[in-house]
């Protein structure tokens, strides 16, 4: 290669250090060492166009929002651009480095100075093309993950978009609600079975999060009216008990039980999950967007993946058919069976204890599964995240769901458990679940707003109040019995709750205010 602003004659350093210093630099800064070895045209061009890169690098990180740039990486688009790309960027710093290293006449050392500088160099070469060979190789796993995790079909028809509405991912939406599920699936039943049930419901502009739970031992569960399972049961869940006295029709075995019924839904099969959302959303009057199911043991894998969760385990847990298992007191790294038997047990225990502890597994591995420990495990943790997550999330909206996720790290996050002594899980006060949901979803709600006003005190802002059994949102009435849609207008007692009854507003039957349970720390139970 030629370079014509290079001048006659040698203008290699002549010693060891100087080539291998040079090389070095020149794959930090491209076009250093072509310039210490004259080639200045070459250097001055590979040093401009490496300084316009990390202005355009440094454009985007000032201009665009990260969460908005994370969402963007998830897409198949990118992770497709990122697969191809980084290999090939790989293999031009690899001859950068090598070109570089020639230019700067190592043949003008002396002795083994030659061979000592080749290796160094050569290994210089591999090692900067490591890291854009495991960034295509971790952009290709990702990519047959999320295309694996996301390739149900929905579980509830999704709303088609007006014209005004393209742009909008949320479809004029102020909020989302995505029932978020802890089941255990096993191959020698149909379905599964859901031992955690939460919904939150997330507002789409602050991030401001209710995460409304049910106890899976849920009794008389009301489906909605004209529903295949309202009309098999339009009293209420009620199955004969098993001979020695336990039950069966209880909120967890929704799912299990319409899915081993088909002949109850035409003879459409894998109706489970629909099902179960439509029930969820028609006890809170909530209209459900989309589900995720954690298998439990899939969680366990993925605990081994990064190698254990630390955990405080207050006092012995107790497990297995005969008692024959053991989670001693103390606090140490638990691998994923432990952890799993940790959290679900309930021998000498109750559903309530059990659900303080699977909130304290779960914020556990939220804190322990940082960035350094996905990286150092992305393979494995990939792997193990495929047999975890089900759900009907389309793959295109998480380009959106990623950066509101960021928003929901940083927002205020509410909760209520209605379990005792907020509500009889033998005979649930329909009524009160819908009329607190709602006052906490619209307490949300107007948080987000006094957020905003306070960002934008010149902005004008109006908002709609909701009212017990619906979601606020702008435009038809919900009917009478009917799961609140997003765009229902909440008006004061416009629906009936679970049970036909009107929902007048947040008082007990003594009149005084019922307020939610008090929230209880996401440790509670395990430390």
């Amino acid at each position: 290669m030629q370079d014509g602003s290079r001048r006659p004659g040698p203008r290699g350093p002549r010693r060891l250090g100087a080539v291998v210093g040079w090389t070095a630099l020149s794959a930090i800064l491209p076009g250093a060492g072509h310039l210490r070895a004259g080639w200045r045209r070459t250097g001055i061009a590979l040093l401009s166009v490496y300084a316009l890169l990390l202005l355009g690098v440094l454009w985007v990180l000032l201009t665009t929002d990260l969460g908005d740039l994370a969402g963007l990486l998830v897409t198949s688009t990118w992770l497709s651009a990122i697969t191809i790309g980084a290999p090939v960027l790989g293999l031009a710093w690899f001859v950068l480095v090598v070109h570089s290293f020639t230019v700067l006449r190592p043949g003008m050392l002396r002795g083994p100075a030659q061979a000592v500088a080749g290796v160094i160099a050569g290994l210089l070469a591999i090692t900067v093309v490591l890291p854009f060979g495991l960034a295509g190789q971790y952009a290709t796993v990702s990519q047959s993950a999320l295309d694996r995790i996301f390739s149900a079909p929905p579980a509830t028809p999704a709303p088609r978009a007006s014209s005004s509405q393209e742009s909008d991912p949320w479809e004029g939406r102020t909020r989302v609600n995505i029932l978020l599920l802890g089941g255990d699936a096993d191959t020698h039943r149909v379905g599964v079975r859901t031992d955690s049930i939460n919904l939150a419901s997330i507002d789409v502009r602050t991030g401001n999060t209710v995460l409304l739970g049910l106890p899976r031992n849920l009794e008389n569960i009301r489906f909605v009216p004209g529903s295949p399972m309202a009309k098999r049961f339009p009293n209420g869940f009620r199955l004969p008990a098993n001979p020695d006295g336990s039950r069966e029709d209880l909120l967890f075995s929704v799912w299990e039980y319409a899915d081993s019924h088909p002949e109850l839904f035409g003879g459409r099969k894998n109706q489970g999950a629909r099902t179960l959302m439509e029930t969820v959303g028609y006890t809170f009057g909530l209209r459900v967007d989309w589900y995720a199911l954690v298998n439990m043991w899939g969680l366990a894998r993925l605990i081994d993946a990064i190698g254990g969760l630390r955990l405080t385990v207050p006092q012995d847990i107790v497990f297995g058919k005969y008692n024959e298992g053991l989670v001693k007191a103390g606090t140490r790294r638990l691998g994923g069976a432990d952890t799993m038997w940790f959290a679900r047990s309930r021998t000498f225990s109750d559903d309530y204890t059990r659900m303080g502890r699977q909130r304290c597994v779960l914020s556990a591995l939220l804190q322990q599964a940082d960035p350094a420990t996905v990286l150092s495990r992305f393979n494995r943790i990939a792997l193990a995240t495929r047999e975890l997550l089900q759900t009907d999330i389309p793959r295109p909206m998480l380009e959106h769901l990623v950066p509101l996720a960021l928003k929901v790290k940083s927002a205020e996050v509410t909760s209520v458990q209605f379990v005792p002594p907020l509500i009889s899980t033998g005979y649930p006060d329909w009524a009160k679940i819908r009329s607190l949901t709602a006052k906490a979803v619209h307490t949300s709600s107007t948080a987000s707003a006094s957020r905003e006003r306070l960002a934008a005190p010149a902005t004008p802002t109006s908002g709609t109040t909701a009212t017990p059994g619906v979601t606020s949102s702008p435009s038809a009435t919900a009917s009478s019995g009917a799961t609140a849609s997003p765009n229902a207008t909440a008006s004061s007692g416009a629906t009936a709750g679970p049970s036909g009854a009107r929902d007048t507003g947040t008082t007990s039957k003594s009149g005084k205010p019922t307020e939610p349970a008090p929230v209880k720390e996401i440790n509670e139970g395990c430390a």
